[in-house]
């Protein structure tokens, strides 16, 4: 199967993003014309690092590059000032230079924890995306969002910093557990949710054998999320309009990982499938699409074994009241007024302010009360 190349186009921060199997085989021949000396820093963390670090350092030996690596923890509470200190203060005494490249080379955490230490290290060096999970494939390696998390909430200490270079080997998808491949096959659904119904019937029709391991179908659904994606990311870089459709569910999300103390309870895309779900019952019972629409989300998410509802999330969660006090820390709020990403129907996104809380509040509260 060929390599897809999505192009980023930015002027001069344009990147590719190349997609297919076999990428990190061919790592060093891949991240070559990147280079000013034939040297990378790649940050990773022990999960990844156990699993994918001897391909990696196999592709780099075969174009004769060196690296030293820095291996962090894995999970959410990674994507903290402490650790961040730990990348910056290591790349330093690692002498990387302005002129140099960091790879990061994990799922999202690592991705956003790198790219903002790159962004700060030396008012900005280049950095290269290698991301090893579905979610972070189709989403979190591609946009140029960096970001460490607060006791305040999820994102909130980041900066623009696009990558100079994302290479996704489809490949490394058949060593994710299923719960971790089904968490990023919800930001998957997203695209077509947001903005594209003809991608979601297709989903409709492809899901299970995609899930089960088809890789042409794996490599179909990355290439076209991520076009998506930088299509949208050309028209509004810097989150001003279009991109925050990209936070569908995400309002929702936030404020239920945030409830479950950011911890294994809830993995982002499974909160991402779950934010959907809340958001498409929202706009129907808000009027602004009909009831069939959210049915079908349901049903594709229960289809193929993703958490769908608040009931499926472990242990107690917080009442509607507080959810939405929680979601007042979301990155949309202007002037204090929460935005909601809504929808007219599948593949009809909107962002909007004119969202009644008592029908947030009714939707959770019947969510909730759907767990006893």
């Amino acid at each position: 199967m060929s390599i897809d190349t999505v192009h980023v186009p930015l002027g001069d921060r344009a990147y590719d993003v190349r997609i297919g199997q076999g990428l990190l085989a061919a790592a060093g021949a891949e991240i070559a014309p990147q280079l000013y000396r034939p040297h990378v820093a790649i940050v990773t963390e022990e999960n990844v690092a156990e699993v994918q670090m001897a391909a990696l350092k196999a592709g780099l030996d075969a174009a004769d590059v060196t690296y030293s690596i820095l291996t962090l923890p894995p999970g959410e509470s990674t994507k903290s000032w402490e650790h961040l200190t730990t990348v910056v203060e290591w790349l330093l005494a690692e002498k990387i230079e302005r002129r140099d490249v960091v790879l990061a080379f994990g799922g999202g955490v690592i991705g956003d924890l790198v790219g903002f230490a790159a962004a700060i290290l030396r008012r900005g060096i280049r950095y290269i995306q290698v991301p090893t999970s579905l979610l972070a494939q189709v989403d979190s390696s591609v946009g140029g969002k960096t970001a460490i998390n607060s006791s305040h909430g999820k994102n909130l200490i980041g900066a623009f910093h696009q990558p100079a270079l994302v290479l996704a080997d489809v490949d490394v998808l058949e060593t994710m557990s299923r719960r971790d491949l089904l968490a990023g096959y919800g930001e998957v659904v997203k695209y077509g949710l947001l903005g594209d119904a003809m991608f979601f019937n297709w989903l409709e029709a492809n899901s299970r054998d995609l899930i089960e391991g088809d890789v042409a179908l794996r490599q179909y659904a990355v290439r076209h999320s991520v076009q998506m994606k930088a299509d949208i990311v050309v028209r509004d870089e810097t989150e001003q309009g279009d991109r925050a459709l990209l936070n569908l569910g995400h309002t929702f999300c936030h404020a239920l990982e945030a409830a479950t103390g950011y911890s294994d309870r809830l993995l982002h895309g499974e909160g991402v499938a779950i934010g959907c779900a809340l958001a498409f019952e929202t706009s129907a019972r808000a009027g602004f699409c009909s009831q069939e629409d959210p049915s079908r989300v349901r049903a594709l998410l229960k289809e193929t074994g993703m958490k769908t509802d608040l009931a499926d999330i472990p242990g107690d969660l917080p009442d509607a009241a507080t959810l939405i006090e929680l979601m007042g820390q979301d990155k949309k709020v202007i002037d204090g007024t929460l935005r909601f990403i809504m929808a007219h129907g599948i593949g009809a996104a909107f962002v909007t302010s004119d969202v009644p809380i008592d029908v947030v509040q009714s939707v959770l509260t019947d969510a909730l009360d759907a767990r006893s």
